[in-house]
C-alpha cells in the first residue's frame, strides 16, 4: 500500500504542475506576443531570452507530468511499482539538469531586466491577468510594480515546491524502517531538492546583485559589460581590494571574468587564462595572465582570504564550464585550480605575438605544451612551447607573397628561435636539411635546388648567418662539376678544388666565386697543367703542360670560339718518362684543406649535447641525417623517443656503463654506429652523408684519394673520442670519473663502410683475381707462383703423388691460412697487424719443419708464399682492410717490422690484381722495388 506521504506527494506534483500551466499561459505566453519590438539588438535578445525560458517552463511541465504519471502508477499498482519506480526518486539527475536550466533561464531574464522592458507596454493588460492568477496562486501577493509580480509569478512556483517536497521527502524517509530497500534513494532525494533550493538561492541572489551592479554603472560601462550570463561574485566596494600597477578603482569579480575599471579603461581577464599565487605579505596575492600581471591587496588578511578563495573557485568553475552546485565552491574541483590547462587565446599587446591566436596548452599564464600559434598574416606554427616561447619540435609555415606557396619550416626549437636539426621545405621547392642557430641556417647543413630548376644543385657543407659560409662541397648538375673547398658569404671563396665529370680535377683559390691566380689540372690520363684557367677550366695565361710520357709544353695559352686552344709554347721532349706511381700517387687538396676543420659543424652538435650531460631535450635537436623526409622527422619527435623507451638517453648512458671487456665493447660499438636513434649512430650517418657527397659519383676520382683517406682517419679519432665523451658523462652521473684509457678495440668495423665506398674498384679487380686463383689446387699454384719446390709442405700430406698433382687443393700452409683469415674477425688495427705477423711466423715455421732446420725466409722466397697464403684465405675487400690499417698504424712503427710485412701484403694484393694473373700468366722473377 501507498503512504500517506506518498499521497501527499502526488497532489503536490498535481498542484504543480497546474501551476506551471497557469504561469505559462497567462504570463509567459503573453509575454512572448507583448515582447519588444525587433527593431533593436536589446530587443532582440529580449525575445530570445523569454522563448528560451518559455522552452525550459515547458520541459519543467514536462518532467513534473511525468513525475506525477509515476506517482499515480505506485498508487494504483503498489505491489509491481516500488519506491524506485518514482521519477524524484528514480531519476534524480534528469530533474536537477531541468530545474536547473529553468533557473538559469529565469535569472537571465532577471539580470538584463527583460521583465521591467516587458511591463512598461499594456500594464492595465497584466493586471487583469494577475487577478485571474490570484485563485491559482494563493498566498502570493500581487501588489507592487508589474515587473515586481511578474517575476514573483515565475519564481513563487519553483520556491514553495522545492519546499514542500524536501518536507515530505523527510516524512518519507522517517516513515521507513531503516533495512527499507528504498531508504538509500529517498535519502539522495532528500539531499538532491536541499542542494536545488540552495543553488536557487545563490542563482537569486547572484542575479540580484549583478542587476543592482548593472544599475550603478554608467551606460558606456554596462554596453561593455552586461551579457545575460555574467553574474557577479564579488564586489570590490563591498570587500574593499586594490590592484597594482594598474590601479583600478573598482575590482568586479564575474563567473567568466576579472574586470579591473580604471577610469574610462576597461581590463577584462578570461578566468580560463588567469592564474592566482600567493605573494609574502599576508594581504596581497598575485594575478598572472597571458599578457599583465598584477597584484590584488586587501585591507586584511581576511579580505584577501575571501578574495583569493572566490577566484580560485571560479577560476576553477570556468574551467570546468558548468556552475558548482549546489553552491560555489561545492564541486567536485580540487582546492586550486589546475596549473596547465588548454585554452584558446589572441593576444593584443604589442610585440611579435600581436593579432596572433594561440590554442593549445599553458602554465602559469604561458603557453607551455603542445600548442597552435597563428597569425593573421597567414603564418602558423604547430609544435611545443615553453614558458611562452617556441621550444621543442615545431612546424611553422610562413606564406610567400605567391599565391598557395609556403616556406615550411619542421625542426628544433629553442627559446623562441629554431635551433637545432630541421628540414625546411621552401615555397620555390628547395630543400635544406640541416642546423639552425636563432633562427638562422647555420652549421652543418645540405641544401637542395628545386627538381626542375634550370641549373640543379646540391650544396653540403657548413653555413654562417643563413649563408654558405666556410668548407662545403656543391655539385652543379647543369655544369657536371662538383667544387669540393671553401665558401664565404654564399660565395665560393678560398681554396677548392673542382671535379668534373670528364674526370679532370682543378685545385686553386677561388675570391667572390671566381677562379684568381695560378692552379693545377689533372686529367684523366695524368697529364698535369700548372697555370691560369677561364671559368670553364680552358687554359688561359701562362701555363705548363706535363705529359705522361714526361714531354713538357710551357708557354702562353688562349682559346676563342671556333679556333680551340692556342699556345705560345715551348715542348720539352728530353725529359726522362716518369714513374708511373708516382703520377698515379699526385693528390690535390691534400694538406692545403686541413682536414681537422673540414667538417666541424658534424661535431659541434654532438659536442654541445655531450658537454652540456646529454639532456634529453638535446637529444631530439642532434636528430641526425638519416631521417629521409619531413614526415619521418615530425613522427619521430611526436613519439618522444625514435624506437622506444629503451633509445633513451637514459638507456644509452647506462648500456656505456657495462662490463668493458673488448668482444662486449666491439659488440656494444657495433650496436650504437648502427642504431638511428643513438647519437654515435647519428654522427656516423652524418659522416657517411658528407662522405658520399665528397667521394661519390663525380668525387670518385683517384686523384682525391688522399683527400678521402684523410679524412676516414680523421673520422676514426673524432668517432673515438666521441665514444669517449658519452662514457665520461655516463660515469659522470654516476659520480665516477673516466680513467686513462688506450683504445684497445673501437668501432672501426663500422667505418670499414667508408673504406669500402673508397676501395670498391680494386677490390673488385683483387676478387677476379682470386678467382682466377682459386681453380689451381696447391701443387700447380705453387709451381705458377715461382716457389722453389723443396719448399712445398706436401710431404706432410698423406697422399700419393698423383693425388697430390690433381687434388690437393687448400692443405698447404693451412695454418697461416687460417691465422691470415683472423684479420676479418679483429676490429683494432694493431691487432690486424698483429695477425699479420703471426701469419709471417706460421710460414717460416712451416718452412722450417719441412727443411728440418730453421730458416729466415729471404725476400724473394716470402713475396710468392705470401702470395700462395693470400690466395687461399681468399679474404674479401683486402684492399679496404689494407688501407685501414695503414691509415691507422701508429708512426712509430714507420720503417719497422709492421711496416715491412703490410708493405709485403700490400705487394701481394697488387700483384693479384694485375691482368696477367686472372691470365694465368704469372711473373717468373718479384720486383723489390715494389717494397720501396
Amino acid at each position: 500500500m501507498c503512504s500517506l506521504e506518498e499521497m501527499t506527494l502526488l497532489r503536490l506534483e498535481e498542484a504543480f504542475l497546474a501551476m506551471l500551466a497557469h504561469v505559462g499561459s497567462s504570463i509567459l505566453q503573453p509575454l512572448l506576443l507583448a515582447g519588444p519590438e525587433h527593431s533593436e539588438p536589446w530587443a532582440r535578445e529580449c525575445l530570445c531570452l523569454l522563448q528560451q525560458l518559455h522552452r525550459s517552463s515547458e520541459q519543467l511541465q514536462e518532467v513534473t507530468e511525468q513525475s506525477l504519471q509515476s506517482l499515480q502508477k505506485r498508487l494504483h499498482q503498489p505491489c509491481t511499482a516500488g519506491l524506485e519506480s518514482l521519477l524524484m526518486l528514480g531519476s534524480a539527475d534528469r530533474i536537477l539538469q531541468v530545474y536547473m536550466e529553468y533557473i538559469e533561464s529565469y535569472t537571465s531574464c532577471m539580470v538584463v531586466q527583460v521583465f521591467q522592458q516587458v511591463a512598461k507596454r499594456k500594464s492595465r493588460y497584466w493586471r487583469v491577468q494577475f487577478g485571474l492568477l490570484q485563485k491559482h496562486l494563493p498566498g502570493m501577493s500581487f501588489e507592487g510594480p508589474v515587473d515586481a509580480v511578474l517575476a514573483q509569478a515565475l519564481r513563487q512556483p519553483l520556491v514553495q515546491h522545492l519546499q514542500q517536497c524536501v518536507l515530505l521527502l523527510l516524512q518519507l524517509r522517517d516513515g521507513l524502517g531503516k533495512s527499507h530497500p528504498a531508504q538509500e534513494l529517498v535519502t539522495q532525494a532528500i539531499t538532491l531538492y536541499g542542494n536545488l533550493q540552495s543553488f536557487l538561492q545563490q542563482a537569486l541572489d547572484q542575479a540580484t546583485a549583478t542587476q543592482a551592479l548593472w544599475h550603478s554603472l554608467s551606460s558606456r560601462l554596462k554596453d561593455a559589460l552586461c551579457t545575460p550570463t555574467r553574474r557577479l561574485l564579488q564586489d570590490s566596494q563591498d570587500v574593499p581590494m586594490t590592484a597594482t600597477p594598474l590601479r583600478a578603482e573598482r575590482v568586479l569579480l564575474f563567473d567568466d571574468a576579472l574586470v579591473l575599471l580604471q577610469g574610462p579603461a576597461v581590463h577584462t581577464f578570461d578566468l580560463r587564462l588567469l592564474w592566482v599565487r600567493p605573494r609574502r605579505h599576508e594581504c596581497t596575492f598575485c594575478v598572472l595572465t597571458p599578457e599583465e600581471e598584477f597584484s590584488l591587496s586587501a585591507r586584511d588578511p581576511l579580505g584577501r582570504a575571501v578574495w583569493q578563495w572566490k577566484v580560485s573557485r571560479a577560476v576553477s568553475q570556468a574551467l570546468r564550464g558548468k556552475k558548482d552546485f549546489p553552491v560555489l565552491g561545492a564541486g567536485p574541483a580540487p582546492s586550486e585550480p589546475p596549473a596547465c590547462r588548454s585554452v584558446a587565446y589572441t593576444f593584443s599587446a604589442e610585440g611579435r605575438l600581436c593579432q596572433a591566436t594561440y590554442e593549445g596548452e599553458w602554465c602559469l599564464a604561458r603557453p607551455h605544451g603542445k600548442g597552435t600559434l597563428k597569425w593573421p598574416d597567414g603564418r602558423h606554427h604547430v609544435g611545443n612551447f615553453r614558458w611562452g616561447l617556441e621550444h621543442g619540435f615545431g612546424i611553422y609555415l610562413v606564406p610567400k607573397a605567391t599565391e598557395d606557396q609556403f616556406d615550411c619550416y619542421k625542426c628544433h626549437w629553442q627559446e623562441g628561435s629554431m635551433c637545432g636539426y630541421g628540414i625546411c621545405e621552401y615555397g620555390s621547392e628547395e630543400v635544406y636539411k640541416g642546423y639552425f642557430r636563432a633562427g638562422l641556417r647555420h652549421g652543418f647543413g645540405v641544401l637542395d635546388s628545386a627538381p626542375q630548376a634550370p641549373q640543379p644543385f646540391r650544396y653540403t657543407g657548413h653555413w654562417e648567418q643563413d649563408q654558405r659560409s666556410g668548407y662545403g662541397v656543391q655539385e652543379d648538375s647543369s655544369r657536371g662539376e662538383r667544387y669540393i673547398g671553401e665558401w664565404q658569404a654564399n660565395q665560393r671563396h678560398g681554396l677548392g678544388v673542382v671535379v668534373t665529370q670528364a674526370g679532370v680535377c682543378y685545385q686553386g683559390t677561388f675570391q667572390a666565386d671566381k677562379m684568381v691566380g695560378p692552379g693545377i689540372l689533372l686529367s684523366e690520363d695524368d697529364s698535369m697543367y700548372e697555370g691560369t684557367f677561364t671559368r670553364d677550366l680552358t687554359f688561359e695565361g701562362k701555363g705548363k703542360i706535363t705529359f705522361p710520357n714526361g714531354f713538357t709544353l710551357e708557354g702562353s695559352f688562349s682559346s676563342g670560339a671556333g679556333r680551340g686552344l692556342y699556345t705560345q709554347s715551348v715542348l720539352d721532349t728530353a725529359a726522362l718518362p716518369p714513374d708511373p706511381s708516382s703520377t698515379h700517387k699526385r693528390q690535390l687538396g691534400v694538406g692545403a684543406l686541413p682536414v681537422e676543420s673540414r667538417w666541424r659543424g658534424v661535431y659541434t652538435p654532438f659536442w654541445d649535447f655531450a658537454h652540456a650531460g646529454c639532456p634529453g631535450e638535446l637529444q631530439e635537436a642532434l636528430l641526425g641525417f638519416q631521417v629521409q623526409s619531413s614526415r619521418e622527422l615530425r613522427r619521430s619527435q611526436e613519439r618522444g623517443s625514435p624506437e622506444d623507451a629503451a633509445g633513451g638517453t637514459e638507456a644509452f648512458l647506462e648500456d656505456l656503463l657495462r662490463p668493458r671487456q673488448p668482444a662486449a665493447l666491439r659488440r656494444h660499438l657495433g650496436e650504437a654506429l648502427s642504431a638511428a636513434w643513438h647519437p654515435l649512430g647519428k654522427l656516423l650517418r652524418t659522416l657517411m652523408l658528407t662522405f658520399q657527397a665528397t667521394y661519390a659519383g663525380i668525387g670518385a676520382n683517384k686523384h682525391l684519394q688522399g683527400l678521402a683517406q684523410e679524412e676516414v682517419k680523421q673520422h676514426a679519432r673524432e668517432l673515438w673520442a666521441a665514444y669517449r665523451g658519452l662514457l665520461q658523462v655516463a660515469l659522470q652521473h654516476k659520480g665516477q670519473a673516466l680513467e686513462d684509457e688506450d683504445a684497445e678495440t673501437s668501432f672501426y668495423s663500422e667505418l670499414f663502410t667508408l673504406y669500402l665506398l673508397l676501395h670498391e674498384r680494386e677490390d673488385g679487380l683483387y676478387s677476379q683475381g682470386i678467382s682466377s686463383l682459386s681453380v689451381f689446387p696447391d701443387t700447380k699454384l705453387l709451381e705458377l707462383l715461382d716457389v722453389h719446390k723443396h719448399l712445398w709442405p706436401l710431404k706432410d700430406l698423406r697422399l700419393t703423388s698423383n693425388q697430390r698433382s690433381s687434388l690437393v687443393r687448400d692443405k698447404c700452409f693451412l695454418s697461416a691460412t687460417e691465422c691470415l683469415q683472423k684479420i676479418i674477425t679483429t676490429v683494432d688495427p694493431r691487432e690486424k697487424l698483429e695477425v699479420l705477423e703471426k701469419t709471417y711466423l706460421e710460414i717460416e715455421a712451416t718452412v722450417s719443419r719441412v727443411l728440418g732446420r730453421e730458416h729466415k725466409l729471404p725476400m724473394d722466397d716470402l713475396l710468392p708464399l705470401l702470395v700462395y697464403v693470400v690466395s687461399r684465405a681468399r679474404i674479401q675487400h683486402l684492399g679496404a682492410e689494407i688501407h685501414l690499417i695503414r691509415d691507422m698504424m701508429d708512426p712509430v712503427h714507420t720503417g719497422g717490422r709492421y711496416d715491412f710485412l703490410l708493405t709485403a701484403l700490400e705487394s701481394c694484393y697488387q700483384h693479384i690484381q694485375k691482368e696477367d694473373v686472372r691470365l694465368h700468366r704469372l711473373p717468373g722473377h718479384w720486383d723489390l722495388r715494389d717494397l720501396r
